[in-house]
């Protein structure tokens, strides 16, 4: 037996060395080894893409680049998927790349040679021709400045006499030399986005500020690297220069020219097919068309977990009322199955510390148990939530607020978001396109908001002068969301928001409308204008102004431009920039507040003496109707009010503004979630002084 078995170990290790030694032979090629590279960083590709990437171009190169990947077939290093006709590389040729890189590496190093470690991850022997190319690919640079520019980097190399570099050290020389040099916009395309390490060493310093986890950090470094390209190689510099100054504000600059601000969806069309994603997100579960209470429920968590990453300040959600309805006439627990799944999607991902809200829209009129239900459903939420990241918006177009007050009283005393319209409307005010109806998505750009007060202090008490500033601070504003139009529905249909692509047909049905945010109006007609018995008139025109400004520009772009007076992250960042640089006795003084107007505000406590006539009441019916009802009408509840109190102010709001939104502070134990800690004391339930 032992005779037997001698030969056949003996072609076993014959036949091993032989392919070693082949595989071997396959390294031996640097194409065979660009093939390998392409496929391991770019995933699966056609023959013709391959071939593409590989530099085989021409024709007459055709070839020869079959010849190296029949080379890499043969040895199983690469192999065919004939179904999709794609070519991907195998775990053998992964290893065989990485081992490569690791002779490649050591060789550099043992040489004694000047090397780099680069960005991605391995160490490459110097080699000054690419810095050439990279400045002519990467910054568009001429060719012959860029080989002068790689003259002088290279001389202060060698003048360092060191053996060692990094890609980041090579990059900040050509970016000096650039500057140097005068040549400034080449130098914002080649530079390094990033945080310095002292930030970074103060982000983990003060974790305990942080309550997003891990998931926090990871978000808030890419925000503030989307944030520096935006700013410096995507908006114009005069758009750019205005934000950073304070003429107007730009929220959400980290995911700005890749998600949408406000959608509009009908939950109908999104779920009875079932979740498509078209091959984005494996590990997202996809639930079949909801043919029971259960079904709903499930699908219902996926759908808002998936949709709240792809917009960056709310999504409305239409349509759930009557598929509520149509399950709880087969005796279904429907109430149980949308309150799990509001609990459930609480901890979908978010990107900034206030997550995209989730808003839910509820049109009285309709099935009255299924709204009770919904309403029941999203009060247990709100119990169990410290801070809702869900909310509800009420249509009372076709009901009476008092049928559901009562329910929407204890939802605000526990902190819950609700609003009021008549129409398809978002909590944050921004009112629906016309062609929401009709069954197509509504997407709403927005995130710009208009410095007013700065525009009016700064026109010296002119006011025709200050609309003239307004007109010229919209028109490269305009310019740049329609530029964000494109960039967002470019990047949409290549997979980037894979639900809103898919749902979309890859955007062909859709609709887009641009919403210009116009903060302090009244501060700046009233308070540093100084415009007395003509405030009203001089409001109207510089809306006026900066509407026609917009339809104008709308006609040419082709898009729905509106301006708007909404809620906004701006109203204190503005007014806090506009006293340090003029002084509160110059500018803040005239505004009793520490922040920014935004839309109307109205006391609870003054609702009973006005009527339809009276001037708040008017005055924000005419500005709605100018704005096409984007204005935010906000009724500020004190502290603490109790649910029958809270129900007398929204009844009497309803019978005087169309679309309200009633507005308490809750503050709750960031702990144990109790609500209504009063202010300045410990939590009564856990003792806790984490207050939110």
């Amino acid at each position: 037996m032992e005779a037997q078995s001698e030969p056949r170990r003996d072609g076993l290790v014959k036949s091993t060395s032989r392919r070693v030694r082949m595989i071997f032979s396959v390294m031996a090629s640097p194409n065979r080894i660009d093939i390998l590279r392409i496929l391991n960083s770019k995933g699966p590709l056609t023959y013709s893409e391959l071939k593409s990437l590989a530099g085989f171009r021409s024709k007459k190169e055709s070839g020869k680049f079959a010849y190296h990947l029949r080379k890499l077939l043969k040895q199983s290093l690469v192999t065919l998927n004939r179904s999709e006709k794609r070519y991907t590389i195998t775990n053998l040729g992964k290893l065989v790349l990485s081992l490569a890189r690791q002779i490649e590496e050591r060789s550099i190093i043992e040489s004694g040679k000047m090397y780099v470690r680069t960005s991605h991850e391995s160490i490459e022997e110097f080699k000054p021709y690419r810095i050439t190319q990279s400045l002519t690919r990467e910054g568009g640079l001429p060719p012959e400045l860029a080989q002068k520019i790689t003259e002088e980097v290279e001389n202060r190399i060698y003048k360092y006499q060191t053996t060692y570099l990094t890609g980041s050290l090579i990059r900040e020389m050509v970016n000096s030399v650039l500057l140097e040099h005068g040549n400034e916009e080449y130098r914002n395309k080649l530079a390094r986005l990033g945080l310095p390490v002292y930030d970074i060493n103060e982000m983990l310093s003060n974790v305990v500020n942080e309550d997003n986890g891990v998931e926090g950090l990871l978000f808030r470094t890419g925000q503030e690297v989307f944030a520096e390209h935006l700013l410096t190689n995507i908006l114009s510099k005069d758009v750019a220069d205005s934000h950073l100054s304070g003429d107007l504000h730009i929220t959400n600059p980290g995911v700005w020219s890749m998600l949408p601000d406000t959608i509009f969806v009908n939950i109908r069309d999104l779920l009875d097919g079932g979740i498509d994603l078209g091959g984005k997100l494996p590990d997202a579960a996809r639930p079949c068309a909801p043919k029971s209470a259960d079904d709903l429920g499930a699908l219902l968590s996926v759908a808002i977990s998936l949709l709240s990453r792809e917009a960056s300040q709310e999504l409305v959600i239409d349509g759930l009322v009557p598929m509520m309805a149509r399950h709880a006439r087969a005796g279904a627990d429907v109430e149980r199955r949308i309150a799990d799944a509001l609990v459930t999607s609480s901890v979908a991902p978010k990107y900034n510390s206030r997550p995209t809200l989730v808003t839910l829209r509820v049109p009285l009129g309709q099935d009255s148990k299924a709204v009770a239900s919904l309403l029941a459903a999203y009060l247990n939420y709100a119990r169990l939530t410290p801070t809702p990241r869900v909310g509800i918006v009420i249509d009372h177009s076709r009901g009476r607020v008092s049928d559901v007050s009562g329910a929407v009283s204890e939802i605000v005393a526990l902190g819950g978001h609700v609003a009021f319209s008549k129409g398809v409307s978002s909590w944050g005010g921004i009112v629906a396109s016309p062609h929401h109806d009709a069954g197509s998505l509504s997407v709403h750009l927005g995130s710009v908001s208009l410095n007013l007060p700065r525009l009016a202090f700064e026109s010296n008490k002119d006011e025709v002068y200050f609309r003239a500033r307004l007109a010229l601070l919209m028109t490269p504003v305009l310019e740049s969301m329609a530029h964000r139009k494109k960039a967002i529905s470019d990047l949409t249909r290549r997979g980037l928001n894979p639900l809103l692509a898919k749902n979309t047909q890859y955007m062909q049905k859709i609709t887009f409308t641009l919403d210009v945010n116009v903060l302090g109006l009244r501060e700046a007609v009233c308070d540093i204008l100084q415009c007395g018995d003509r405030s009203d008139a001089v409001m109207q025109k510089v809306l006026e102004t900066a509407i026609e400004i917009a339809s104008k520009k709308g006609k040419e772009t082709g898009d729905d431009v509106r301006v708007c007076m909404v809620d906004s992250d701006a109203t204190v960042r503005l007014a806090a920039l506009d006293g340090a640089k003029y002084g509160k006795n110059s500018l803040i003084s005239a505004i009793d507040a520490e922040s920014y107007s935004a839309g109307v505000s109205v006391a609870a406590a003054d609702l009973p003496s006005l009527t339809p006539k009276s001037a708040p009441v008017a005055e924000a019916a005419r500005l709605s109707a100018s704005l096409r009802g984007s204005l935010l009408v906000s009724v500020n509840l004190p502290e603490g009010s109790e649910p029958p109190a809270i129900r007398s102010a929204v009844e009497a709001a309803a019978s005087l503004y169309d679309s309200f939104r009633p507005s308490m502070r809750v503050r709750t134990c960031g702990e144990c979630g109790h609500k209504g800690v009063a202010a300045g004391s410990k939590c009564p339930k856990c003792k806790s002084v984490c207050v939110v």
